[in-house]
């Protein structure tokens, strides 16, 4: 009797679902084939080779592991103090530790300093974004969306440079 209601009883819900399904495979199906053809596209990197990116952000992260020890030592020399408290000089050094690890495994084209690196790039484009709610001045709003959207822009090219990075080192291993 629900086989002839005219109201979409369960057989015509049935044959709507698997439609849907139908249709849900075959999209599956057409982003996993654009997908092996953007993995096909890319080259292995080549003994030493290191993108281009990669460099800028191993250059970067240099800089800074460079400053936070810098500032490391001023503060045990000074003995500085912010807002009349001491440093916790050890915080400074773990950070700037990490820093370096990550500047020489950036150096290195290891996946897991671009992954850190982009975890860094994802915490300052949040900071720059959020910075934007209390910016007071139009130099100020102007600059950090400059700040957010060049770190963006480097953000989406490291994603191509992982992808080569995790890549096999001979097409036919995969």
């Amino acid at each position: 009797m629900a086989e002839q209601n005219g109201d979409g009883g369960p057989v015509r819900r049935k044959a709507r679902r698997q439609s849907g399904n139908d249709a849900m495979k075959a999209g599956y199906a057409k982003a996993e084939v654009k997908n092996q053809a953007a993995r096909d596209a890319l080259e292995p990197l080549a003994p030493g080779e290191r993108p281009g990116v990669v460099t800028i952000g191993a250059v970067f992260s240099s800089i800074v592991a460079v400053v936070l020890w810098v500032s490391c030592l001023v503060g045990i020399i000074t003995d500085a103090k912010v807002n009349g408290e001491s440093i916790n000089v050890a915080q400074w050094i773990l950070l700037a530790g990490i820093m370096s690890m990550m500047a020489w495994g950036l150096w290195r084209a290891r996946y897991w300093a671009v992954l850190g690196f982009q975890m860094v790039l994802v915490l300052l484009i949040l900071a720059g974004v959020l910075g934007l709610v209390i910016a007071p001045t139009l130099v100020q709003i102007v600059s950090t969306l400059i700040m957010v959207i060049g770190l963006s822009v480097l953000f989406w090219h490291m994603v191509k440079a992982m992808a080569r990075i995790q890549m096999p080192k001979n097409p036919s291993d995969r």
